[in-house]
């Protein structure tokens, strides 16, 4: 196992260090520069959409709303990464390693605003109403089957089975530091209520995580800002702290400014999925006029998670200096939040990562689905895939915590990295859509998107074509 855990991180280190961190700020910076910085001019705008009553619908049946795709995305982005994922970060490369993820997040939000575009405009129909996501813009925009069915088994096994095994993990170790319950069987019971969930499909899904991710992201964001507030006096000296670690101007851990940069970048993408091509899963099922309207939306979950979420449970861990105590993961958030607030911390950590990590496995759950549907539908191997999720849950509740976050940061980096490079070609198309978006804004109307809108759009299976009359006005 030790031979196996070396050769996963040396493999894991090189693409991160030589290829994905470069790509993903570079990206970043460029669909931020050629969208005119999207994912800061529409803050208002990404709020309103939010609740927008406007959507259409599939074959007559009402659609997942704005809001549901949002919380099915925040759902899987919500979880194990805004507690034990931003604990590892600041564990092995300090409080700087806060600020990189703040960097990811900041000029990922462009990406996340292309990638979800896209999976709009190449979203298909199916029998609850709409899906789609990277396989499907590889294959309808590139016409690369090929490139979409690769990408499509790699989100199957990085998220519906490595990332679920992650969220497990994290929940059996905190129930266990808590209450002293055994591992194997925190297990069993999440692997009976992930069963229950997933085979009810993603109208159930979508009903789940509407109503649990606003409740425990205000919740625990409610004990952060007592916190910080308890600590107001503290504040100024840890932005100096998280901005002089940042850059090496003074050493906080032995990788100094190379391993905060890692660990801050790597935490944040795991936690955001800013272009990993995740949350476009998500994005394509709402039923919207526009697919700009959902691009918005996602991005502003880029912000709920990372900047919100990330950076409570960050202050946390950094205005108790648990952080240099050797804890690690959710036994060094557990140990921060018991320094604030005495020890029922662990209980509330014990309860608040069950809520985040579970509503994470059902949001990672889909995303495996729409992609197994993508290659062929098949109800045996739907069935073969949801009996491996729900032992992926049962594995990664007993395993050593080292070995599940390698694969982990693996996965997602080679999944990442076909991602970027499809919506690299891609993206002049999703900022066609922007710039239509804003046209039909600036005439005062509620914009609606057609197969037509973008001049020699091919591949389009759920956007009608513009009327003549309307044609002809616009001319």
């Amino acid at each position: 196992m030790e031979f196996f855990t070396s050769i996963i991180g040396s493999i894991s280190d090189f693409v991160w260090s030589y290829i994905l961190i470069a790509a993903l700020i570079g990206l970043g910076l460029y669909f931020s520069i050629r969208s005119n910085f999207v994912q800061f001019r529409y803050i208002g705008e990404m709020f309103r959409l939010l609740f927008d009553k406007a959507s259409i619908t599939a074959d007559g049946k009402k659609g997942i709303s704005s809001f549901q795709a949002f919380t099915i995305s925040t759902a899987s982005r919500v979880g194990t990464g805004n507690l034990a994922g931003v604990a590892t970060a600041i564990a092995a490369g300090g409080p700087g390693a806060v600020f990189w993820m703040w960097l990811i997040a900041l000029v990922g939000g462009a990406s996340s605003f292309i990638e979800s575009t896209l999976a709009q405009i190449y979203k298909v129909k199916d029998k609850d109403g709409f899906r789609g996501g990277p396989a499907y813009y590889m294959e309808k925009g590139l016409n690369a089957r090929w490139m979409g069915i690769l990408f499509a088994i790699i989100i199957t096994f990085c998220f519906g089975l490595v990332f679920n095994s992650v969220q497990s993990n994290t929940i059996s170790i905190a129930f266990n530091e808590a209450y002293g319950v055994n591992r194997t069987t925190v297990g069993l019971i999440l692997a009976a209520l992930t069963a229950l969930i997933i085979f009810g499909g993603i109208k159930r899904i979508a009903k789940v995580t509407q109503i649990f991710i606003p409740v425990m992201a205000i919740l625990y964001l409610i004990l952060a800002f007592y916190i910080l507030i308890q600590n107001i006096e503290l504040l100024p000296d840890m932005f100096v702290l998280i901005f002089e670690s940042a850059f090496g101007l003074r050493e906080v851990v032995s990788g100094g400014v190379g391993a905060a940069i890692m660990m801050g970048i790597k935490r944040g993408l795991f936690s955001n999925e800013a272009g990993m091509g995740s949350a476009p899963n998500a994005a394509a099922t709402a039923g919207v006029s526009h697919p700009a309207k959902q691009g918005l939306i996602q991005t502003l979950g880029v912000f709920t998670d990372t900047l919100l979420i990330c950076t409570a449970t960050a202050f946390m861990i950094i205005l108790s200096d648990q952080y240099t105590t050797g804890s690690d993961g959710i036994r060094l958030t557990q140990d921060a939040l018991a320094y604030h607030v005495g020890d029922w911390a662990s209980l509330f950590v014990a309860i608040a990562i069950f809520l985040f990590a579970f509503s994470s496995i059902i949001g990672n759950y889909y995303y495996g689905e729409t992609n197994i549907e993508f290659i062929k539908y098949s109800r045996v191997s739907l069935f073969i895939y949801r009996l491996a999720v729900i032992g992926m849950v049962i594995f990664g509740a007993v395993v050593k915590l080292d070995i599940v976050w390698l694969l982990a940061d693996l996965s997602m980096g080679i999944m990442a990295i076909i991602n970027l490079i499809a919506i690299t070609i891609l993206a002049p198309i999703a900022l066609a859509a922007l710039k239509d978006y804003r046209a039909q804004k600036k005439l005062g109307k509620d914009p609606v998107f057609y197969s037509n809108s973008i001049e020699g759009l091919k591949g389009i299976e759920c956007w009608e074509e513009k009327p003549a009359e309307e044609k002809r006005k616009n001319q």
